[in-house]
Protein backbone atom coordinates (compact mmCIF):
# COMPACT_ATOMS: atom_id res chain seq x y z
CA UNK A 1 0.00 0.00 0.00
CA UNK A 2 1.44 3.80 -0.37
CA UNK A 3 1.97 5.91 2.14
CA UNK A 4 1.38 9.39 2.87
CA UNK A 5 4.66 10.84 1.14
CA UNK A 6 4.35 12.91 -2.14
CA UNK A 7 6.30 14.39 -4.59
CA UNK A 8 5.14 16.69 -7.24
CA UNK A 9 6.31 17.92 -10.84
CA UNK A 10 8.65 14.61 -10.99
CA UNK A 11 9.04 12.49 -13.79
CA UNK A 12 11.43 9.34 -13.57
CA UNK A 13 14.84 10.58 -15.34
CA UNK A 14 14.91 13.08 -12.94
CA UNK A 15 13.80 11.38 -9.93
CA UNK A 16 16.16 8.14 -10.36
CA UNK A 17 19.36 10.32 -9.98
CA UNK A 18 18.56 12.35 -6.55
CA UNK A 19 17.08 8.75 -4.69
CA UNK A 20 19.81 6.40 -5.96
CA UNK A 21 22.50 8.68 -4.65
CA UNK A 22 20.84 9.32 -1.34
CA UNK A 23 19.65 5.42 -1.28
CA UNK A 24 23.31 4.02 -1.79
CA UNK A 25 24.89 6.74 0.47
CA UNK A 26 22.87 6.54 3.53
CA UNK A 27 23.12 2.91 3.26
CA UNK A 28 27.01 2.89 3.48
CA UNK A 29 27.03 5.46 5.94
CA UNK A 30 24.74 4.32 8.44
CA UNK A 31 25.53 0.55 8.26
CA UNK A 32 28.28 -0.67 11.04
CA UNK A 33 29.16 -3.75 8.38
CA UNK A 34 28.28 -3.03 4.68
CA UNK A 35 31.68 -0.70 3.99
CA UNK A 36 33.57 -4.09 4.92
CA UNK A 37 35.93 -2.31 7.38
CA UNK A 38 34.18 -4.90 10.45
CA UNK A 39 32.98 -7.69 8.61
CA UNK A 40 34.34 -8.54 5.25
CA UNK A 41 32.53 -8.39 2.03
CA UNK A 42 33.06 -10.81 -0.62
CA UNK A 43 31.25 -9.99 -3.55
CA UNK A 44 29.27 -12.63 -5.43
CA UNK A 45 28.90 -12.78 -9.17
CA UNK A 46 25.74 -12.62 -10.89
CA UNK A 47 24.42 -15.85 -11.92
CA UNK A 48 25.39 -17.52 -8.25
CA UNK A 49 23.37 -17.50 -5.23
CA UNK A 50 26.04 -18.57 -2.68
CA UNK A 51 29.70 -18.04 -1.99
CA UNK A 52 32.39 -20.55 -1.00
CA UNK A 53 34.44 -19.39 1.89
CA UNK A 54 37.57 -20.95 3.29
CA UNK A 55 38.43 -21.48 6.66
CA UNK A 56 41.49 -20.18 7.56
CA UNK A 57 43.64 -22.85 8.88
CA UNK A 58 47.24 -22.44 9.99
CA UNK A 59 50.59 -24.49 8.30
CA UNK A 60 53.08 -25.01 10.81
CA UNK A 61 56.59 -23.93 9.03
CA UNK A 62 59.73 -26.20 8.67
CA UNK A 63 62.92 -25.60 10.21
CA UNK A 64 65.88 -26.56 8.09
CA UNK A 65 68.99 -27.28 9.90
CA UNK A 66 71.07 -28.73 6.74
CA UNK A 67 70.96 -27.73 3.20
CA UNK A 68 71.88 -31.79 2.58
CA UNK A 69 74.32 -33.17 1.20
CA UNK A 70 75.37 -34.25 -2.63
CA UNK A 71 74.34 -33.02 -5.56
CA UNK A 72 70.40 -33.59 -5.12
CA UNK A 73 69.70 -32.80 -1.81
CA UNK A 74 65.82 -33.75 -0.42
CA UNK A 75 62.90 -31.40 -0.40
CA UNK A 76 61.19 -31.19 2.98
CA UNK A 77 57.68 -32.32 3.25
CA UNK A 78 54.70 -29.85 1.65
CA UNK A 79 52.23 -28.99 4.25
CA UNK A 80 48.96 -27.86 2.90
CA UNK A 81 46.09 -25.84 5.15
CA UNK A 82 42.55 -27.44 5.58
CA UNK A 83 40.25 -27.09 3.27
CA UNK A 84 37.51 -26.77 5.13
CA UNK A 85 34.99 -24.06 3.81
CA UNK A 86 31.68 -22.43 4.64
CA UNK A 87 29.05 -21.68 2.71
CA UNK A 88 27.11 -18.37 2.64
CA UNK A 89 23.69 -18.84 0.67
CA UNK A 90 22.19 -15.40 -0.21
CA UNK A 91 18.50 -13.49 0.53
CA UNK A 92 17.23 -10.18 -0.48
CA UNK A 93 16.37 -7.43 1.72
CA UNK A 94 14.14 -4.97 0.27
CA UNK A 95 12.24 -1.68 0.88
CA UNK A 96 9.12 -0.31 -1.31
CA UNK A 97 7.84 3.04 -0.68
CA UNK A 98 5.48 5.33 -2.92
CA UNK A 99 5.66 9.07 -4.29
CA UNK A 100 2.63 10.31 -5.39
CA UNK A 101 2.07 13.04 -7.64
CA UNK A 102 0.52 15.50 -5.05
CA UNK A 103 2.54 16.98 -2.28
CA UNK A 104 6.42 17.81 -1.94
CA UNK A 105 8.39 15.52 -0.39
CA UNK A 106 12.63 15.94 -0.78
CA UNK A 107 13.56 13.03 -3.25
CA UNK A 108 16.97 13.17 -1.25
CA UNK A 109 14.97 12.49 1.74
CA UNK A 110 13.22 9.69 0.25
CA UNK A 111 16.67 7.87 -0.59
CA UNK A 112 18.23 8.45 2.92
CA UNK A 113 14.95 6.53 4.14
CA UNK A 114 14.99 3.80 1.88
CA UNK A 115 18.91 3.46 2.11
CA UNK A 116 18.53 3.41 6.18
CA UNK A 117 16.13 0.61 5.85
CA UNK A 118 18.15 -1.48 3.83
CA UNK A 119 21.91 -0.90 6.06
CA UNK A 120 19.59 -1.98 9.24
CA UNK A 121 18.20 -4.91 7.48
CA UNK A 122 21.87 -6.07 6.77
CA UNK A 123 23.45 -4.66 9.99
CA UNK A 124 20.75 -6.62 12.05
CA UNK A 125 21.25 -9.89 9.84
CA UNK A 126 24.83 -9.74 10.40
CA UNK A 127 24.43 -9.38 14.28
CA UNK A 128 22.39 -12.40 13.81
CA UNK A 129 25.33 -14.14 13.54
CA UNK A 130 27.51 -13.52 16.43
CA UNK A 131 25.23 -15.91 18.83
CA UNK A 132 27.22 -18.84 17.08
CA UNK A 133 30.67 -17.46 18.47
CA UNK A 134 32.47 -19.15 21.66
CA UNK A 135 30.40 -17.85 24.32
CA UNK A 136 32.04 -16.32 27.09
CA UNK A 137 29.69 -15.93 30.68
CA UNK A 138 29.96 -13.49 32.92
CA UNK A 139 30.65 -13.95 36.76
CA UNK A 140 27.62 -13.99 38.59
CA UNK A 141 24.09 -13.35 37.49
CA UNK A 142 23.19 -9.59 36.75
CA UNK A 143 27.02 -8.88 36.55
CA UNK A 144 27.88 -5.53 34.28
CA UNK A 145 30.15 -5.98 31.36
CA UNK A 146 33.48 -4.44 33.03
CA UNK A 147 37.20 -4.04 31.23
CA UNK A 148 38.17 -7.30 33.18
CA UNK A 149 36.04 -9.12 30.75
CA UNK A 150 37.17 -7.59 27.56
CA UNK A 151 40.42 -8.75 28.33
CA UNK A 152 39.36 -12.31 29.12
CA UNK A 153 37.70 -12.52 26.11
CA UNK A 154 41.32 -11.27 24.44
CA UNK A 155 42.95 -13.45 25.98
CA UNK A 156 40.15 -16.40 24.65
CA UNK A 157 40.66 -15.22 21.30
CA UNK A 158 44.72 -14.88 20.86
CA UNK A 159 44.94 -18.29 22.93
CA UNK A 160 43.36 -20.24 19.82
CA UNK A 161 46.02 -18.17 17.83
CA UNK A 162 44.51 -15.14 15.92
CA UNK A 163 46.86 -12.51 15.92
CA UNK A 164 44.99 -10.41 13.49
CA UNK A 165 43.32 -7.43 14.53
CA UNK A 166 40.30 -7.38 16.11
CA UNK A 167 36.85 -5.40 16.66
CA UNK A 168 34.17 -4.98 19.47
CA UNK A 169 30.57 -4.51 19.24
CA UNK A 170 29.10 -3.38 22.29
CA UNK A 171 25.42 -3.53 23.02
CA UNK A 172 23.56 -0.50 24.10
CA UNK A 173 22.36 -1.65 27.40
CA UNK A 174 26.26 -2.19 28.58
CA UNK A 175 27.14 0.86 26.91
CA UNK A 176 26.66 3.13 30.53
CA UNK A 177 28.20 0.04 32.40
CA UNK A 178 30.93 -0.19 30.50
CA UNK A 179 31.64 3.74 30.73
CA UNK A 180 30.73 3.49 34.32
CA UNK A 181 34.22 1.54 34.77
CA UNK A 182 36.53 3.19 32.82
CA UNK A 183 35.46 6.23 34.86
CA UNK A 184 36.70 4.81 38.60
CA UNK A 185 39.61 5.23 40.01
CA UNK A 186 41.38 2.57 38.78
CA UNK A 187 41.50 4.80 35.19
CA UNK A 188 41.44 7.69 37.06
CA UNK A 189 43.39 10.33 35.19
CA UNK A 190 44.64 8.21 31.98
CA UNK A 191 44.07 9.26 28.96
CA UNK A 192 41.73 6.13 28.15
CA UNK A 193 39.37 7.62 30.55
CA UNK A 194 39.92 11.10 29.67
CA UNK A 195 39.10 10.35 26.04
CA UNK A 196 36.35 8.20 26.91
CA UNK A 197 34.45 10.37 29.26
CA UNK A 198 35.19 13.86 26.89
CA UNK A 199 33.61 11.70 23.57
CA UNK A 200 31.86 9.00 24.77
CA UNK A 201 33.55 6.73 21.85
CA UNK A 202 35.89 3.99 23.60
CA UNK A 203 38.26 4.10 20.93
CA UNK A 204 40.94 1.23 21.40
CA UNK A 205 40.77 -1.09 24.32
CA UNK A 206 43.49 -3.62 24.09
CA UNK A 207 44.36 -2.62 20.82
CA UNK A 208 40.02 -3.88 20.08
CA UNK A 209 38.38 -1.16 18.40
CA UNK A 210 34.85 -0.76 20.20
CA UNK A 211 31.59 0.29 18.45
CA UNK A 212 27.78 0.31 20.11
CA UNK A 213 25.38 -1.17 18.15
CA UNK A 214 21.49 -1.20 19.47
CA UNK A 215 21.11 -4.78 17.45
CA UNK A 216 23.20 -6.31 19.55
CA UNK A 217 20.01 -7.78 21.84
CA UNK A 218 17.99 -11.10 22.33
CA UNK A 219 15.12 -10.19 19.98
CA UNK A 220 17.65 -10.22 17.14
CA UNK A 221 19.87 -13.07 18.27
CA UNK A 222 16.47 -14.87 18.30
CA UNK A 223 18.61 -16.76 21.72
CA UNK A 224 17.83 -15.60 25.18
CA UNK A 225 21.65 -15.40 25.87
CA UNK A 226 21.43 -11.60 27.18
CA UNK A 227 24.64 -10.39 25.09
CA UNK A 228 26.91 -7.66 26.25
CA UNK A 229 29.07 -7.29 23.66
CA UNK A 230 30.56 -9.54 21.08
CA UNK A 231 35.18 -9.15 20.06
CA UNK A 232 35.67 -10.53 16.59
CA UNK A 233 38.52 -10.79 13.88
CA UNK A 234 38.02 -10.44 10.26
CA UNK A 235 38.24 -14.40 9.74
CA UNK A 236 35.38 -14.95 12.64
CA UNK A 237 32.05 -13.70 10.62
CA UNK A 238 31.61 -12.54 6.81
CA UNK A 239 29.48 -11.59 4.82
CA UNK A 240 28.54 -11.86 0.65
CA UNK A 241 26.85 -9.07 -1.62
CA UNK A 242 25.75 -9.10 -4.96
CA UNK A 243 25.75 -5.76 -7.26
CA UNK A 244 25.57 -3.86 -3.58
CA UNK A 245 22.98 -1.73 -3.24
CA UNK A 246 19.87 -1.47 -6.10
CA UNK A 247 16.85 1.09 -6.24
CA UNK A 248 14.04 0.78 -9.11
CA UNK A 249 11.63 3.62 -10.02
CA UNK A 250 8.79 3.16 -11.84
CA UNK A 251 5.47 4.83 -12.71
CA UNK A 252 2.98 3.25 -10.84
CA UNK A 253 -0.72 4.95 -12.22
CA UNK A 254 -2.85 2.85 -9.52
CA UNK A 255 -1.18 4.83 -6.80
CA UNK A 256 -0.80 8.03 -9.21
CA UNK A 257 2.57 8.11 -8.13
CA UNK A 258 6.05 6.15 -8.21
CA UNK A 259 6.95 3.11 -7.25
CA UNK A 260 10.39 3.53 -5.37
CA UNK A 261 12.10 0.00 -4.46
CA UNK A 262 15.41 -0.28 -3.19
CA UNK A 263 16.91 -4.16 -2.35
CA UNK A 264 20.31 -5.80 -1.05
CA UNK A 265 21.22 -9.42 -1.93
CA UNK A 266 23.19 -10.50 0.60
CA UNK A 267 24.62 -13.50 3.29
CA UNK A 268 26.48 -13.51 6.51
CA UNK A 269 27.98 -16.42 8.49
CA UNK A 270 30.51 -17.43 11.17
CA UNK A 271 33.17 -19.12 9.43
CA UNK A 272 34.92 -19.59 12.61
CA UNK A 273 33.74 -19.64 16.19
CA UNK A 274 37.71 -19.52 17.63
CA UNK A 275 38.42 -16.44 16.11
CA UNK A 276 35.54 -14.33 18.08
CA UNK A 277 34.00 -13.71 21.31
CA UNK A 278 30.37 -13.09 22.36
CA UNK A 279 30.10 -12.18 26.53
CA UNK A 280 26.64 -12.72 27.48
CA UNK A 281 24.89 -13.08 30.64
CA UNK A 282 22.90 -15.87 30.16
CA UNK A 283 22.28 -16.76 33.65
Amino acid sequence: MANSAYASGLNLDAMMVPVKAATVYAAQENSLYLPGGIVPVISVPAGSASAQVPVMGSVTATTITTEGTGSDPQDFDTVLPSDTKKTITLELSAARSVLRDLGGVDTSDMGRIMGNAIAQSFDKAVTKTFVGLTEQELAGTGTALDIDAIFTAIATIRGSGETGKLTGIVSTDSYAALMSDIGTAAYAGSEFQNGAMRTGFFGHIAGVDCFVSSYLNNTVLGSAVNPKMAILSADAVKAATQGGVKLEVARRPEAVGYDIVASLAHGQSVVDATRGVIIIDQS
